[in-house]
């Protein structure tokens, strides 16, 4: 059986939160299909999915290629991961023991990728972290919304130079799970709203500023350069008299 759009689209994702791939990287059809071998239609299928979960976008000059989020954009994403993870913490099922056990499988991969150097490996481990804790905490439709909007903010990391450390997201986690096991579900979520503060802090994003600043500071009055008088002087003036 061949490939399908949906392996492909997966594996797109996979490469963007591995960092594989950069934001605004062109995704070339025909590339595409010679790659996975298959058709440029399944390929094309799996493009149109992507785009419509907003990892992908499409130009008629340059083709398929991975968005470049633009400042507002990078905010929005993770005001909406706070949204949807901060609410999942906070009324999603109760954690049993398969999915706590799960979870913490999950750490241990985060620590062995740490020790190694595959740096693939560990960002997606770190990114697919929300993922599974989604899943673990019931709620699939949200798991995969999730999965998206983590691609979003790996391609927003990448492009703003996110300066935060690895180590310190998977401590993150870990302090994350305890509380859960601990049955301290307000906990986890203040840790959650803290940790993605700190990756959001991490971003070298410029603040909120005036939408018009730019245009004002560009259509500002020119200082006007001084001029010598070209008036006789008062003496000669008062010769003539």
């Amino acid at each position: 059986m061949g490939i399908s759009a949906t392996d492909i689209s997966q594996r797109i994702v996979e490469a963007v939160l591995a960092q594989k791939l950069a934001p605004g990287a062109r995704l070339g059809e025909q590339q595409l299909a010679m790659l996975f071998d298959c058709s440029r239609t399944i390929v094309r299928e799996a493009l149109t999915r992507l785009a419509a979960r907003g990892i992908v976008t499409v130009s008629a000059r340059r083709g398929w290629y991975l968005i470049s989020p633009s400042q507002d954009e990078a905010r929005e994403a993770f005001e909406a991961r706070r949204v949807i993870e901060l609410g999942l913490l906070r009324g999603g099922a109760p954690l049993g023991k398969p999915a706590l056990a799960r979870l913490k499988k999950h750490l241990q991969q985060e620590k062995a990728a740490l020790r190694g150097d595959d740096v693939g490996t560990r960002s997606f481990l770190l990114g697919d972290f929300h993922v599974c804790l989604a899943e673990c905490l019931g709620n699939g439709l949200l798991a995969d919304t999730l999965r998206d909007y983590t691609a979003r903010t790996t391609l927003i990391a990448m492009l703003y130079q996110s300066s935060h450390e690895a180590a310190a997201s998977c401590q993150e986690h870990v302090a994350i799970v305890a509380a859960l096991e601990q049955g301290d579900r307000a906990r986890a979520e203040a840790l959650m709203a803290e940790h993605l503060a700190n990756v959001q802090a991490a971003l070298r994003l410029p603040a909120l500023s005036d939408p018009l600043d730019q245009l004002r500071s560009a259509l500002a009055p020119l200082p006007q350069p001084a001029r010598e008088s070209t008036d006789p002087p008062a003496a000669y003036l008062g010769a003539l008299l």
